[in-house]
């Protein structure tokens, strides 16, 4: 770990651009650090923590609030897990959208739909329009998994038990109420702008820590509507569970001072705190905790959320995000199915931009967090769902 200014900055090579976001950040907060697996977003780098006393940043928790992973262990048979992948992936495929419409034949519900904040929060009742209610949307969305670097992934451990992880947010529900909320403040639409941020008593402050938190509960819903659904496809019974946001803003107390701690794309490692932790469709994953070291305090007990992406969407596909061809891409067909062959992946969905070349290795990159973090689990992954390229999703990643 090295310092740029005063903020604390893992990895290796550092990417300029998120470095230069990570310290306009700084500039409008008491602290921010930049994990590892970093890269540029909007406003905030991917990997970016921020944390201040009295502020929150809607930049800082990004258009997916409430993204991140869930991981459950079974005692379903791994032997015959891996005999029968292909068929056991179809009816997953079948079953999980990967687009905005769920799949026919289930439904989902969960009590948050009884939550008044629907009702009493004035910001939601404006992302409702054109006479559709936000709360109707999401109901109607949830349970759905999204595209980009979203899954639902079944794994292999160490020990031969079988896990299912999966990876996304609150869907068009978070993104709809963070685009408001920029929209609100005044935010501007380039790439390196000044983050937003907001005092934690003002209206448009309090809104927005109300509205994340539902978008968060709506995260969880759905993570556990679709890991629930996976494995009473596979069968078996559930041994263990670990879940965790890695987009989003809590109230933390550190160095005896309480503080919004925004992290995007980071995931939260407090001492025994555990977390799940995907490479990319072709790489290990792991399940790791928080340990207690003078690295931890200095990260604010942050740690990655992934690998981290090695080139962007377009270098890989040669494709802009809605599809218009650019050129010709870093990243073939062929190139991303040899590398899952030999790794003995199967895969549904996806296309170049998600494949393994376009990531870091995350063994690699979780070397820089020595000290902070432990692993407990190591994931091999055996089969990949992901949305298919013909499938369109505004609310990636």
């Amino acid at each position: 770990m090295h310092y740029h200014l005063d903020i604390p900055v893992l990895g290796n090579p550092i990417d300029e651009g998120a470095l230069k976001q990570i310290e306009n950040a700084r500039s409008q907060v008491e602290f921010a650090a930049l994990m590892a697996d970093h890269h540029k977003g909007y406003g905030v780098p991917i990997g970016g923590v921020v944390a201040s006393q009295n502020l929150v940043s809607p930049t800082a928790v990004g258009f997916d609030i409430g993204c991140g992973n869930m991981a459950v262990r079974l005692d379903t048979d791994a032997e015959k897990l891996q005999e029968n992948i292909d068929p056991i992936l179809d009816r997953i495929a079948a079953t999980i959208s990967f687009g905005i419409g769920r799949a026919a034949g289930w439904t989902v519900d969960a009590p948050l739909f009884d939550d008044p904040r629907w009702e009493t929060l004035p910001a939601l009742k404006q992302v409702s329009n054109k006479g559709v209610h936000l709360k109707d949307t999401a109901r109607e969305q949830l349970g759905t998994v999204g595209s980009g670097n979203h899954y639902v992934d079944l794994f292999v451990d160490e020990e031969n038990f079988v896990w299912v992880g999966v990876h996304f947010g609150s869907r068009g529900f978070g993104h709809k109420t963070a685009k408001w909320f920029l929209e609100a403040a005044q935010a501007s639409d380039q790439m390196d702008a000044l983050p937003i941020v907001l005092h934690d008593r003002s209206d448009l402050g309090e809104q927005y820590i109300e509205a994340m938190n539902l978008a968060g509960e709506y995260a969880y819903a759905g993570r556990e509507a679709v890991v629930g659904k996976v494995v009473e496809i596979l069968g078996g019974n559930v041994l263990d569970s670990v879940h965790n946001h890695h987009n989003f803003t809590w109230r933390e107390t550190h160095n005896g001072l309480d503080y919004w701690v925004g992290r995007k794309g980071a995931t939260p490692a407090f001492p025994g705190q555990r977390g799940f932790v995907g490479g990319s469709m072709g790489d290990n994953a792991v399940i790791i905790e928080g340990v207690e070291s003078p690295r931890s305090q200095e990260l604010f007990y942050s740690t990655v959320h992934g690998a981290g992406r090695v080139m962007s969407r377009r270098a890989a596909t040669g494709r802009s995000r809605w599809g218009k061809a650019k050129g010709e891409g870093l990243i073939s067909k062929e190139m991303m199915h040899t590398w899952l062959r030999e790794k003995g992946v199967s895969l549904r969905g996806a296309d170049t931009d998600e494949a393994p070349q376009a990531y870091k290795r995350l063994d690699e990159v979780l070397t820089y967090h020595e000290g902070t973090i432990r692993i407990l689990h190591t994931l091999r992954p055996i089969g990949v769902l992901m949305a298919g390229s013909d499938v369109f999703d505004p609310y990636k990643d």
